[in-house]
């Protein structure tokens, strides 16, 4: 996974430049791109930081205002699959898709694993 070049190496770039060097010889300097270079300059100027702004973003879940009552539901009928679920949510006009059900159980904690007592027969 892509992470963000170290702060010290913004700081330095970022020195360079307002010492008068060009972003093109800062960024051949350093080995980093000159589309970097003019960035931290400008965040540096906009912000007083070089500090790389977080990454990632953590969505709303769409379903969110539905969760109590899928919990509800899944209390009421354990045994009930995601796909069920998501049929009655259509039903209730609300447009849903089994990933975003999934993701939302997910997150509480809930899983659709079979249940022990349907083992498949063994070897003998």
């Amino acid at each position: 996974m892509v992470r963000a070049l170290s702060e010290d190496l913004r700081k330095r770039v970022v020195r360079r430049v307002e010492a008068g060097h060009s972003c093109r010889e800062v960024a051949e300097t350093f080995d980093v791109s000159v589309a970097s270079v003019v960035r931290w300059s400008q965040r540096k100027r906009q912000t007083g930081t070089v500090a790389p702004k977080p990454m990632g973003t953590r969505h709303p879940r769409l379903l969110a205002e539905q969760r109590d009552w899928m919990l509800r539901r899944l209390e009421a009928k354990p045994d009930l699959t995601l796909r069920a679920l998501v049929a009655e949510l259509h039903e209730r006009a609300i447009p849903a898709s089994y990933g975003s059900v999934w993701r939302l159980l997910d997150d509480e904690g809930i899983s659709f694993k079979k249940k022990p007592a349907r083992k498949r027969a063994g070897p003998a």
